[in-house]
């Protein structure tokens, strides 16, 4: 029986058939950050997710929740009411995943004029060479 040490050795992302690189690909969709983000204060119901989203459409939100849900990051609660009600709140793996997404949307956010100021500086070169 392998230890937890071996286990964790034999996943590797450079590799392309290891399913590490898969969830890789899966935490690094910007709706997957911004709804960790989102979830972050706490359970929230799909259409207060929808409209904090904004631009995201239904179709996308109800594909990244479904993923999050399969991969035990996000759990969905369905209250029997009229209408029913559905939260959607982090699990403790996908709380896991806060201070990940909140560092790099902070990064994002902060380093926007820099980048932008460096796609222009890119642009101009490649149009004068």
């Amino acid at each position: 029986m392998a230890t937890q040490p071996d286990v964790r050795a034999a996943y590797d992302a450079y590799l392309a058939e290891c399913p590490a690189r898969q969830l890789l690909d899966r935490i690094s969709n910007k709706w997957v950050s911004l709804i960790v983000n989102a979830l972050a204060a706490g359970p929230q119901r799909y259409g207060d997710l929808s409209r904090r989203l904004a631009s995201v459409s239904q179709k996308m939100l109800t594909q990244t929740l479904r993923s999050l849900e399969r991969d035990g990051l996000v759990e969905r609660t369905v209250t029997p009411t009229v209408p029913v009600r559905v939260d959607y709140a982090l699990t403790p793996l996908g709380e896991g995943l806060i201070p990940v997404m909140q560092a790099i949307k902070g990064w994002a956010e902060g380093n926007m004029d820099e980048v932008l100021a460096a796609r222009e500086r890119y642009d101009t070169g490649a149009a004068a060479g």
